[in-house]
Parts: structure tokens; C-alpha cells; sequence
């Protein structure tokens, strides 16, 4: 029987303000290990054999869990979902090519300056108030990316590149389900994400065709796939229990737990322009979601 001095609420609304964090932690958790396996899996496995295992192994598992019983492609506004679809699969192939270039932690932090091409994408596309305080975080951000390339030849150029790359392809993709998620769910949106992930990769890896041919690569290939659906299905769930900024906020904890993965386990370089541009990037992409969240408030 419920309490009518209103125990019951209470408790409702504490549950909720658990699982929010402890949805979004695990998803950043989650991510973390992705990022893990994705360094760690052999130099033999290319960008295309990686981005074909998790796209593909994504729509399987997709499919089967939610295909049973309805077509699971039937959503609104199909051309935009396949757009988003083509610059999430490049914001993943970027990240997935800075990682194996850069050291871990490098790599996550600067792609983590994505929210700031997200509001830039929100004011080019939908016309949306870029506000002083935010003017600011971006040029923040422009600077932490400044101090952390390194442009000598061992610097990997290349590969600082493909980070800011994917931060921008992510910035936008971000931007994009702004107007997909009015009448779309994120299984849907995922799944197109995952299909024109294979129609991106499937014709390298068709030209170079490579399995895992052990045990721990088979292991290292299941983990990537399901640890990137799960982190995925975990984050959308924090989302129904926390607001933007707020899960924007936790999962940015992804950068930190990357950076502690990296430096204690992987000998990443805890530089000088590691802990000051990646100060930079993280505090501004915090300030930014932040900025965001009260921009939206009535």
C-alpha cells in the first residue's frame, strides 16, 4: 500500500537519481574497454576489418533482438537517418584510425571536443544562439587541440588529424538527432547507424578479407561488438533518467577512465600537453553541455 505521507515518490525519485549516473558510468565504462580492444587488437586488423565486426555484429544483434516481430527499419524520415547513419560510421572509422595512431588517451581527449562542433553544426543547421560563455569553451577547446598536436614527423600527424576529424563527424552526428529523436527511438536510429556501417566497410573487407583465427582474437572481435551495443543501450537508457547535460557530463567520464587505462597500463605520455590541452578540451566540454542545458530551460 502506498505511503500517504508520500514515502513512495520518494522513493521513485531516488531511484531515478541512481540510475541515471549509474547507467551513464557504465556506459562510459563500457566505452572504455571498446576503446581497450580497438588499441590492443592485432595491427593485422585494419580500420575496415574493425569497423566491419562491430557494424555488421551490430545488426545482427539488433535484428534478432528487435526484428522479430515487425520490420526494424521502419522509421521516419529515412533520408536523414541514413545520413546520420554515413557521419556517425566516419565519426567511428576516424576515432577507431586515431586510436591505432596515437596514444589512447590522446586520442579520447581530443575527440572529446565534439561538443564543440556540435554547437556550431546546432547554429549552422538549425540556426541555434551560440551564446558569449559558449564562444568561449569553443576557443578553449580550439586552444587545447592547439597545444596538444604535436606537428614534428614522430608526432603522428596524421593521426591528431583523424581525432579532430571524428570530433567533428561526432559533432554532427550529435546534431542531426536533435531532429531524428521527435519521432524516432534509438534502436532505430542505431540500427541505421550499424547498416550503413557495412555498406561503408563491407567493400575493403571484402578486397581483404580477414578472421580472427584464435581464441583470444575471436574473444577481442565478440568483445568489441557487444561491448559497443551495450554501452550504446545503457547510455540511452541514462538518457530516460537524467537530462542532457547531466548524461553528457557522466559520460564524458569516459575520458578520464581512457586516460587512466592509458597512462597506468598502456605507458601512454602523461605530458605537459596531455594534462594542460586536455584540461582545456574536458572542462570546456563539460561548461559546454552545461551551457546548452540552460539555454534550453523555459
Amino acid at each position: 500500500m502506498p505511503d500517504t505521507n508520500g514515502s513512495r515518490p520518494d522513493q521513485v525519485q531516488l531511484d531515478a537519481a541512481l540510475a541515471g549516473p549509474l547507467f551513464m558510468l557504465a556506459a562510459a565504462l563500457l566505452f572504455t574497454m571498446l576503446n581497450l580492444l580497438i588499441k590492443q587488437l592485432g595491427p593485422a586488423f585494419t580500420i575496415w576489418h574493425i569497423g566491419f565486426f562491430r557494424f555488421f555484429g551490430g545488426v545482427l544483434v539488433l535484428v534478432v533482438l528487435f526484428g522479430r516481430r515487425r520490420n526494424p527499419y521502419r522509421g521516419h524520415n529515412l533520408r536523414l537517418l541514413i545520413i546520420r547513419g554515413c557521419t556517425g560510421s566516419a565519426a567511428f572509422l576516424s576515432l577507431v584510425t586515431a586510436i591505432r595512431l596515437l596514444p589512447l588517451s590522446t586520442a579520447m581527449v581530443i575527440f572529446y571536443a565534439f561538443p564543440a562542433f556540435s554547437a556550431i553544426f546546432s547554429f549552422l543547421i538549425y540556426g541555434d544562439r551560440i551564446s558569449i560563455a559558449e564562444m568561449i569553451c569553443i576557443a578553449v577547446v580550439v586552444i587545447g587541440i592547439g597545444v596538444l598536436f604535436d606537428v614534428t614527423i614522430t608526432g603522428h600527424l596524421f593521426g591528431q588529424l583523424m581525432a579532430v576529424s571524428g570530433a567533428a563527424f561526432a559533432g554532427l552526428t550529435v546534431t542531426l538527432i536533435k531532429t531524428l529523436r521527435e519521432r524516432n527511438g534509438p534502436v532505430i536510429i542505431y540500427l541505421y547507424f550499424c547498416t550503413m556501417g557495412v555498406f561503408i566497410t563491407l567493400p575493403h573487407f571484402v578486397l581483404d578479407p580477414l578472421l580472427p583465427v584464435s581464441g583470444l582474437e575471436w574473444g577481442m572481435v565478440l568483445g568489441i561488438i557487444f561491448t559497443s551495443i551495450a554501452a550504446q543501450l545503457l547510455m540511452n537508457q541514462g538518457f530516460y533518467y537524467c537530462s542532457g547535460w547531466e548524461g553528457g557530463v557522466f559520460m564524458s567520464s569516459e575520458v578520464v577512465f581512457t586516460a587512466m587505462v592509458g597512462i597506468a597500463f598502456l605507458g601512454d605520455p602523461a605530458t605537459w600537453r596531455f594534462w594542460i590541452g586536455g584540461g582545456l578540451i574536458f572542462g570546456s566540454a563539460v561548461a559546454l553541455n552545461r551551457f546548452k542545458a540552460a539555454a534550453a530551460e523555459p
